[in-house]
């Protein structure tokens, strides 16, 4: 075996010290690495990291309290303020201690608060409106959120808005009195006295309201972030778009909060001189309603439901007819002209974000927008919803699904004996209106005369023997591609995409093919029977319908222009398109007189209640027939027949756009006063 070491002590002893002397080495020089490691990282510190945390060190001594903006307005499309916001003065406290009821130093701090309350209740009984709403103690006591249920010590806390110019005097004269109190400039959402498009436009509430409202979660999770933008941070008493255009466009409205950046102490209160930075106002909408058209469709509305409690159609009232639906829309553009949901209500009710139980039971049935939602302005008699059965507007289409699927063709005769069976055996049975028996038509004749018994044996049961049960799926996909039981992509919240009952496996596919041929399979919108409509008259381009066509900051610079844009487009043969507008001829009395060529169908679809059959009025139109610039869907449920409940509606909307616009493209309003001015002067 090798020694390790020498047998001579010398040598072992300098072996040894030469042992010890590597060990020394490594000793120091493992010391010296770990301090020149530790050096490098105070200097990295020191030079690199320092800046960053003594940044965040700051953060967390400085508190970003949201200041809300001024709100854009929502201009029609002649330039009338629709929605707009007015500045007020608002009164807020910053606590300075702590006064609540759940520490030692709260209760002892207490009095204070009350005492504080108490004096803002003398100034405001005093110096305040005396016309409003005198604020209670526990009002103020309240609204100071002492217990911190809404926000932090160091927030301020709104107590009172719309101040008077008593109140404000008195307060910044007597700023010593009142230690953190602030008056701080707001705004009031104000709407058109008129009421125009009033669920259309929408409302406000407090954004602490919106807990249940999904739309608001990308602003939930943009507040919850890291390293959020602190001009996008909402306060809990701020006002947000609840419905309508006012939440459609709810971010390019806001603009952008400014912000507080308020110093704090360890306990969360306020410490210190705030810095402030001013908010941005939001964008202002300019829509496409034009007033005058809205109003019209909205008088309309209102006296041909009292015209129909008063007058017998096919021989008796229609009293339960309470509700009323009409869109306008372009058919080039997409542009609605008019959107109307009756009966309305006055949306200024919503000024303090919130109604009392009393005004809530006045409204509760009005708010919603029936023109896109089946809850719409309340309900009809007998609880009816405002997305109906189409009836026999459907029949258009019908026919132009037989012409392209090769069911049969334009010069196809077909003899109307005013029924029509199908079923195993022939056991089920379609009747014509009346069970009247048309005889020998073509497919213009089976739209004009509204042939049930047509459409039953042409298009339904043909469409089922060509594809068997996956008729229904054909049927779904021309449906949808003329804009029913999809959205139309209007520029509102909570479009409703339609009732498919021809998708209802309670009953057979033949059935179902057969009484959605004539329009029982399928309860829509009148926003969609709009787009339907528009999508005839174009010939197969489906417009994205829209409310808004440009945004543009308070200095009136466009931001954003938004163009027209086709959804789908149906390529058909012309003379399948000729076929069916040519057959859009029903017979309207309220259309006498008209000075145009129009394109209608009146429908009248039949919706069961405890037995008996009920009918709604349903119409759609467009004008002119050759170059058409508008086409409107009126919807009256409980109303009877569409000729004679919707289709008056109708002829008020094309006339006032007539006036507005020109279906000619010559606006009779400008000419009539051209005409005047050109007149002369009786001597």
């Amino acid at each position: 075996m090798k020694k390790v070491y020498s047998d001579d002590p010398r040598e072992q002893e300098i072996e040894l010290q030469r042992h010890f002397n590597i060990r020394l080495n490594l000793f120091f020089f493992s010391a010296f690495a770990i301090f020149t490691v530790i050096i490098v990282r105070l200097a990295i510190l020191q030079f690199v990291e320092g800046p960053t945390l003594a940044q965040q060190g700051t953060g967390l001594r400085v508190k970003d309290v949201p200041l809300p903006p001024t709100r854009g307005t929502i201009y029609a499309a002649g330039g009338e303020k629709l929605a707009y916001s007015t500045p007020v003065q608002s009164l807020y406290i910053t606590l300075q201690k702590d006064y609540s009821k759940n520490s030692t130093r709260g209760k002892e701090n207490r009095p204070e608060a009350i005492a504080l309350a108490e004096k803002l209740k003398e100034a405001f009984d005093k110096y305040g409106d005396p016309n409003g709403t005198p604020m209670t103690l526990d009002d103020i006591v309240d609204a100071m959120d002492l217990e911190y249920r809404r926000a932090n010590g160091f927030a301020p806390r709104r107590i009172k808005i719309d101040l008077t110019d008593q109140e404000i005097a008195y307060f910044l004269e007597r700023k010593d009195q009142f230690p953190g109190l602030d008056i701080v400039e707001e705004s009031i959402r104000h709407y058109d006295e008129d009421r125009v498009a009033v669920q259309t436009i929408g409302y406000l509430r407090k954004f602490s309201s919106t807990l249940d409202v999904s739309w608001y979660d990308s602003v939930r999770e943009t507040m919850a972030a890291e390293n959020k933008d602190p001009g996008l941070e909402y306060t809990a008493e701020e006002f947000v778009g609840f419905d309508g255009l006012e939440m459609q466009y709810q971010h390019e409205l806001r603009g952008k909060n400014g912000y507080k950046s308020v110093p704090i102490d360890p306990r969360n209160m306020a410490t210190g001189i705030p810095e402030l930075t001013a908010p941005q106002k939001g964008y202002d909408l300019h829509t496409t309603i034009n007033k005058n058209v809205q109003l019209t469709a909205q008088q309309a509305i209102t006296d041909q439901l009292k015209w129909l409690h008063t007058n017998p159609v096919s021989g008796k009232l229609h009293p339960n007819a309470k509700t009323g639906y009409a869109v306008a829309m372009e058919v080039e553009t997409g542009n609605i002209i008019a959107m109307a949901s009756m009966p309305d209500y006055d949306s200024n009710v919503w000024k303090s974000g919130g109604v009392s139980g009393e005004v809530w039971k006045e409204i509760e049935n009005s708010y919603k927008n029936g023109t896109i939602t089946p809850f719409g302005s309340g309900r009809s008699g007998h609880n009816f919803e405002s997305t109906i059965l189409l009836g026999s507007t459907i029949k258009p289409l019908s026919v132009l699904i037989g012409l392209n699927e090769g069911l049969f063709t334009t010069n196809t005769t077909y003899n109307d004996r005013g029924i029509a069976y199908f079923g195993r055996n022939d056991s089920s049975r379609v009747r014509n209106s009346g069970s009247h028996a048309y005889g020998s038509m073509d497919p213009s004749r089976a739209i004009y005369k509204s042939s049930n018994t047509f459409m039953v044996d042409m298009v339904g049961k043909r469409l089922y023997n060509k594809y068997g049960a996956e008729g229904i799926d054909v049927w779904d996909k021309y449906m949808k591609d003329f804009g029913l039981g999809v959205s139309t992509g209007i520029d509102l919240p909570s479009e409703y995409l339609g009732k498919l009952e021809y998708k209802d496996e309670n009953e057979t596919p033949l059935a179902r093919l057969v009484y959605a041929s004539f329009g029982q399979q399928g309860k829509y919108t009148a926003m969609q029977l709009a787009q339907f409509t528009a999508t005839l008259a174009s010939r197969g381009k489906r417009m994205e319908p829209h409310l808004v066509n440009k945004i543009t900051d308070s200095d009136g610079t466009i931001v954003k222009k938004i163009e027209p844009k086709v959804l789908n487009e149906l390529n058909f043969k012309q003379e399948h398109w000729n076929e069916v507008i040519s057959g859009m001829k029903t017979d309207v009395s309220a259309f006498n007189g008209f000075p145009y060529d129009f394109a209608r169908k009146t429908g009248t679809s039949e919706q069961s209640y405890r037995g008996k059959m009920i009918d709604n009025g349903v119409f759609i139109a467009f004008a002119p027939r050759e170059n058409p610039k508008l086409a409107v869907a009126v919807v009256v449920p409980e109303g009877g027949f569409g000729s004679m409940s919707a289709a008056p509606i109708a002829r008020k909307i094309f006339d006032a756009y007539d006036q507005e616009y020109g279906l000619d493209g010559v606006p009779k309003k400008a000419k009539q006063t051209e005409t005047e001015q050109n007149s002369p002067v009786n001597p």
